[in-house]
């Protein structure tokens, strides 16, 4: 801090340290050299793909009170990769450096309960839900609940720890199915389309956001986010308005990704949110002035965040790891050769140690300054890769 109180701006060449080390991390740590910091990771895993390329990777427990200590000593500031982090390492952590985001605005985001209740606190959009801590809780919720989703309140992502709830008769046992751990029941809309909006915002309470994208999910694992969405003008500025005063209402700093649900009727609700940069938003690495990578280096050291500028339409196609799998379960790699052939395709893989079916692997963005020419390239590079084409077609 400055003598006015003003966190001062932490500057290259100075150390900056990541705790996570996936390929959320592995982006920051590749944003950060390039703007000629040193990295540090902690991550568990000796094979985290950010550990990989850090400047240092400390394999060693979130938690770990030793290697907490060893990143407040050498390194000006910290972030997070991904929404698990216990909040207590955080809070140690803001101790002796910046942490940011902070602890507080961390812990919303990893329980759904306290996220649907700030939600409300706030008076943010937020679709029909039920706590469910007990047998009685699942009792109280009326029938008009249903249909429904299941969802633990902590630790699901991608498609886990949920479970499909059609009547009232089957939310006990699926309750049970998932170890009856405290969880959230969200009443199933009719959706027109899923939505997320990426923003940055500084110490200061400045903020960029990226253009809404609409995002598909395949097995409940996003397939393709289209940036920026075709949808009306109107729900796209109150996409943006919403998740702005989401973000001062946790008094956030840093990357923030908020998805949405655009219902049948006309409807927008916040559906959940990321502290951290989000899988929706990997196409600003090609299709923007600046990524999201990039604006999270800045937010965490007190930089001027850039000026958004979309140069590109985009589209975003996940890369998840039964690619690396013949029919008869084979190991394979993928015909990259052919991929890169076709015009506007940037690969991205993320150096992960095995292949795993439904593993993340990579991504791949199609950017073209029409959306004709993008989708027919999406398409053939879909067909190439024996990914669905359903809908580029």
């Amino acid at each position: 801090m400055d003598a006015k109180g003003k966190p001062q701006p932490i500057v290259p060449p100075a150390t900056l340290a990541v705790l996570g080390g996936g390929q959320l991390g592995r982006f920051f740590v590749r944003a950060a050299q390039e703007l000629g910091f040193r990295v540090w990771v902690l991550d568990p895993d000796p094979n985290a793909p950010a550990g990989r390329i850090a400047d240092r990777h400390l394999v060693a427990p979130y938690d770990d009170a030793d290697a907490l200590a060893e990143i407040a000593r050498h390194c000006a500031a910290a972030t997070t990769e991904f929404e698990n982090v216990p909040a207590e390492a955080l809070r140690a952590l803001a101790r002796a450096i910046p942490v940011r985001p902070g602890a507080d605005a961390v812990e919303v985001c990893q329980d759904r309960r306290k996220e649907k209740r700030f939600l409300a606190a706030n008076g943010l959009p937020y679709g029909p839900f039920w706590v469910i801590e007990s047998a009685d809780d699942c009792a109280a919720v009326p029938p008009s609940a249903y249909p429904a989703i299941l969802k633990t309140a902590r630790l699901g992502y991608d498609g886990k720890g949920q479970r499909s709830v059609q009547t009232s008769d089957a939310l006990l046992s699926a309750w049970e199915s998932l170890g009856r751990v405290p969880c959230v029941l969200e009443k199933r809309l009719g959706l027109a389309a899923e939505l997320s909006v990426v923003l940055a915002r500084g110490v200061d309470g400045t903020a960029e956001a990226f253009p809404p994208g609409e995002n598909v999910h395949r097995n409940g694992i996003l397939d393709t986010t289209t940036a920026p969405a075709s949808l009306p003008e109107a729900i796209r500025v109150h996409a943006l308005d919403v998740a702005l005063r989401l973000a001062a209402a946790l008094d956030y700093v840093g990357v923030l990704g908020v998805e949405f649900f655009y219902t049948d009727d006309g409807l927008l609700t916040v559906n959940e949110m990321a502290p951290r940069p989000h899988n929706s938003g990997h196409h600003t690495i090609d299709a923007c002035s600046v990524s999201q990578f990039e604006q999270q280096v800045r937010a965490l050291c007190a930089l001027p965040l850039a000026p958004v500028r979309t140069h590109s339409l985009a589209v975003m196609n996940n890369l998840l790891g039964d690619l690396w799998f013949a029919a008869d379960g084979t190991r394979r790699e993928p015909e990259w050769e052919r991929l890169l052939a076709l015009p506007g395709v940037a690969l991205h893989l993320y150096g992960k140690h095995e292949p795993r079916p439904g593993r993340k692997m990579g991504h791949f963005t199609v950017t073209g300054s029409s959306w004709e020419a993008v989708r027919q390239t999406v398409c053939a590079a879909r067909q190439q890769l024996g990914l669905p084409t359903n809908g580029w077609a």
